[in-house]
């Protein structure tokens, strides 16, 4: 039997984490969940089988899933619903992705292709971590924290729950940001 991920989500971000899934060599298929379904049945030859709300008649097509969408207050509700539906959360981790051994990842967590996760990182669940972005030496990612692509946390920042520092953001060591915080692409953010 193949091991599946059911994907909630069929946009860019869900196509980014179905494509790494499937490099990952963890997952050998997977389907996609989505608002847009029964409209949108195929992408990119990857099924669409229903609606995220529908997860609990189709969980059993899953081996576990993935919340895979940018807004982090929608992210967390799918993840709640997959939890719901009885099935584990996913964790998906690009293989062209550094994650050190001594990083603690949390379940439901999007790590894509370049970013770094260094020495005593911790990432909380659900959060995303996208392409080319830097999660230095013993820096926090709380629950369903969203770094856009390339944005660099030097060691120690701490970013709180639901956070989303947008594409290019910067902060440098021991940067506090609040919950629910959101930066514009390319802030810089000093301590």
């Amino acid at each position: 039997m193949k091991n599946t991920l059911l994907i909630l989500g069929a946009g860019g971000h869900g196509r980014a984490v179905a494509e790494a899934a499937l490099l990952s060599g963890q997952w050998q298929a997977v389907c996609f969940l989505d608002d847009r379904w029964p409209g949108l049945s195929e992408l990119y030859g990857l099924a669409v089988i229903g609606k995220p709300d529908d997860l609990a008649a189709h969980a059993s097509a899953g081996s576990a899933a993935i919340a895979a969408v940018g807004n982090n207050a929608l992210r967390e509700r799918w993840s709640q619903l997959i939890e719901a539906a009885g099935l584990p959360l996913a964790t998906v981790i690009h293989p062209r992705a550094f994650v050190s051994n001594d990083a603690e990842v949390g379940r439901g967590v999007a790590v894509m292709a370049m970013a770094m996760i260094g020495v005593g990182a911790v990432l909380g669940q659900g959060a995303i971590v996208n392409a080319n972005a830097t999660v230095d030496h013993d820096a926090v990612l709380g629950n369903f924290a969203h770094l856009g692509v390339g944005v660099q946390l030097a060691g120690g920042v701490k970013v709180g729950a639901r956070a989303w520092l947008q594409a290019g953001c910067c902060a440098g060591y021991h940067v506090v940001v609040e919950d629910g915080a959101l930066h514009a692409p390319g802030t810089v953010l000093q301590g």
